[in-house]
């Protein structure tokens, strides 16, 4: 099967870069001729509008030279929904079935809260996709609002395991935030969060990979006098993350809306103890007191309070991040997504084989 992927530059910040990243040189490849076309970037708007018509012409240039079975779309909300519309609607002109793999989460401001016009140029351009893939069953139910549940498949997000020793050099002390430092990631409510676990655990310190509102957030740790027990590190990738990962002993990501965050399964991955929210699909990957624990988003107290605990308990820390390491092995593997991936693509296409076409 030939098939046109549209995805960020494989630099870009953010879980969709990340999950695209790991197609490269996959499985998949070895079964399918796999097109990538690059539609976003990082950087300032001219950048970002050059790399977009930049795609829009690759993408035309392949469907005239070597047209795809099918077009599989990343995209979220907001203007990734408007930047993706043309590929949508060529592909539909051309009579390419379109996979729409929606990476989003904050539906209630793109939709639900949206003008009528909007909803329907939303109902519109998702009616036009073949299949539309969700992170999680609560993002199904929501999309199904838009167009019917039997078009919608769940496909969660997957973690790389490392190889072992996973956990070289860990730091007992050391706390891990990864992400946007953005309100919504709960990134404002951590000077408070800290604040509490030091009172418990003065040796605590913490690391905040990721960029954003930076100055603002550091603004929050400084009105606490808390800036000593933090580093900012801005965004991570490649080796510096896995450095991080390795050798920081409790993950914490307190945010308010998610749909399959692929922080928290990296966390997974490295054994690490795992303090989060019970909110979108986090609610599939931890289970509280099992391999993780949950607290409701902006609870700062109840949060703290698990952060500490696992700082004090090593065999607590160390339980609850091998069994999250092993529901990583069991149900979120690269192995696992593709094969689910495979299963929706023939879905799209009517049975089409899945065999590398000669050529």
């Amino acid at each position: 099967m030939k098939i046109c992927m549209i995805v960020p530059n494989p630099s870009v910040k953010g879980g969709i870069a990340s999950v695209v990243n790991g197609y490269r040189g996959s499985a998949l490849e070895k079964t399918h001729t796999v097109r990538y076309v690059e539609s976003y970037c990082d950087g300032n708007k001219i950048q970002k509008l050059l790399k977009a018509l930049g795609g829009y012409c690759h993408f035309l240039k392949i469907l005239l030279f070597d047209r795809p079975d099918i077009v599989h779309v990343h995209s979220s909300f907001g203007p990734s929904f408007y930047r993706k519309m043309p590929f949508i609607y060529v592909s539909g002109l051309w009579h390419i079935p379109v996979v729409n793999h929606i990476h989003g989460s904050e539906i209630g401001r793109f939709y639900e809260d949206a003008s009528a016009s909007k909803k329907r140029l939303v109902r519109r351009v998702y009616g036009k996709c073949s299949r539309l893939i969700v992170l999680s069953e609560e993002w199904k139910q929501k999309i199904s609002k838009i167009v019917p549940s039997g078009r919608i498949d769940v496909l969660e997000n997957y973690c790389v395991l490392p190889e072992e020793p996973y956990d070289s050099g860990r730091n007992r002390n050391q706390i891990l935030y990864l992400g946007k430092l953005e309100r919504d990631k709960g990134s404002f409510d951590m000077a408070d969060i800290l604040r509490n676990v030091i009172k418990e655990c003065p040796q605590a310190r913490l690391v905040m990979a990721g960029d954003g509102r930076m100055e603002q957030v550091k603004n929050a740790f400084a009105e606490k006098d808390l800036l000593p027990y933090v580093r900012f590190t801005g965004w991570v990738r490649g080796e510096e993350k896995e450095k991080l990962l390795r050798e920081s002993a409790v993950f914490l990501f307190p945010s308010y809306h998610e749909a399959m965050p692929v922080s928290v399964l990296e966390a997974m991955g490295y054994g690490m103890g795992i303090v989060t929210t019970a909110v979108g699909g986090i609610l599939r990957l931890i289970q509280d007191r099992e391999n993780g624990c949950l607290e409701t988003p902006g609870d700062s107290v109840r949060m703290a309070e698990d952060v500490a605990a696992l700082l004090r308990e090593e065999e607590l820390c160390r339980r609850l991040g091998l069994r999250a390491r092993e529901t990583a092995a069991e149900k979120y593997s690269l192995e696992i997504h593709l094969r689910n991936l495979e299963r929706i693509y023939r879905k799209a296409c009517g049975g089409l084989s899945t065999k590398k076409n000669a050529g």
